[in-house]
């Protein structure tokens, strides 16, 4: 009788571990900017050649020390997806390239908005690529990110092409791993693997070219390294989470990350925020309430009908099995959804 109080105590124990690994993911990638800035005066191209080549490194480390292999050589014969694959570290260079330019060049609140509206551009993507059907809150959520998006570009004096190729190539991304269907350390070293020539290509190139890549002192060097570490923890935090918490809470957690981009403009790097900004933030923060509300109805409801099967299941079973002595226990427990894929910022 003692083993059920004593299991759940444990399922509870490993939710709690869950929630903190996944504040972790995503306080680290929130405060993001302040790292970037630390390794000038390199350029930022030279930023993110250092993060791409560095994060192989540390993701070959981690896949030896685990000794998780055996997924290779079954990939390699499957050209689909190398392909989208390829396509996917394409994608998140892109998005990674225009991240460190936008914070160090001083962008950081918009930098913030591409990861707030990222949401309303992957149900964009939903629909025009997936044919999905959108319920009313979310038509309406998207037509507010619009209005934000125009409402941000008269207060920018200019379209916000920051953050919307951020939230473009995201959600690109995130489309083609929906397809490859990868793990997250796998589809890490997969992705940088693929860019990793390019990168090493790039800063030998940089340095032939007369560009001091590395002559900063021992300091400097030791935080480009570093770029390789900071990209993979966070990933593996968040892979930690997403098995020991439900779909719901991290979706609300993913907010954290623009939320403290957003946070570290305004009151660490001074950025201006006239009243349109806010006004466009306003509508974006607007929408993404909307997205949340819906979200966790339909969650609920989702639940509810779940509940109610479970419940005539056990009643059709309590009357199969009353003619042969079988004892039937209690409803039961409705299995949480699916862990959220993996995230790569």
């Amino acid at each position: 009788m003692a083993a059920e109080p004593e299991s759940s105590q444990a399922l509870q124990r490993e939710a709690g571990r869950g929630l903190w690994f996944g504040m972790a993911a995503y306080g680290i990638w929130g405060l993001f900017p302040l790292y970037w800035p630390l390794l000038e005066p390199s350029a930022s191209g030279d930023i993110l050649a250092n993060r791409m080549a560095w994060s192989l490194v540390v993701a070959v480390a981690v896949l030896t020390v685990r000794r998780h292999w055996a997924w290779v050589l079954p990939l390699l014969r499957q050209p689909r997806r190398l392909a989208l694959s390829a396509l996917a570290a394409a994608a998140i260079s892109v998005n990674w390239g225009v991240y460190i330019w936008g914070v160090n060049s001083g962008h950081v609140v918009e930098t913030s908005l591409g990861y707030f509206i990222n949401p309303l551009v992957t149900i964009g993507f939903g629909v025009l690529v997936l044919r999905e059907r959108l319920r009313r809150a979310q038509w309406a959520a998207v037509g507010v990110g619009a209005l934000a998006v125009v409402v941000l570009t008269i207060g920018y004096g200019r379209l916000p092409w920051i953050a919307l190729t951020l939230a473009l190539s995201f959600a690109v991304y995130g489309l083609l791993k929906k397809k490859i269907a990868l793990g997250g350390l796998e589809s890490f070293a997969l992705e940088t693997a693929f860019i990793f020539p390019f990168a090493v290509g790039f800063l030998i190139y940089r340095s032939a070219t007369g560009h001091a890549v590395f002559g900063h002192g021992a300091g400097h060097l030791t935080l480009l390294m570093l770029t390789g570490p900071i990209t993979a923890v966070p990933l593996l935090l968040f892979g930690a989470a997403a098995i020991r918490i439900p779909l719901s809470t991290m979706g609300l957690l993913q907010y954290l990350a623009p939320v403290f981009q957003f946070l570290c403009g305004v009151l660490y790097f001074h950025e201006a925020m006239p009243g349109e900004r806010w006004a466009g933030f306003a509508l974006v923060w607007v929408a993404l309430v909307l997205l949340t509300w819906d979200a966790a109805r339909r969650l609920r409801a989702e639940r509810a009908d779940r509940v109610r099967s479970a419940g005539t299941a056990v009643v059709a079973g309590a009357g199969a099995g009353a003619g042969t002595g079988l004892a039937v226990g209690a409803v039961p427990v409705v299995p949480a959804p699916a862990p959220a894929g993996d995230v790569t910022r």
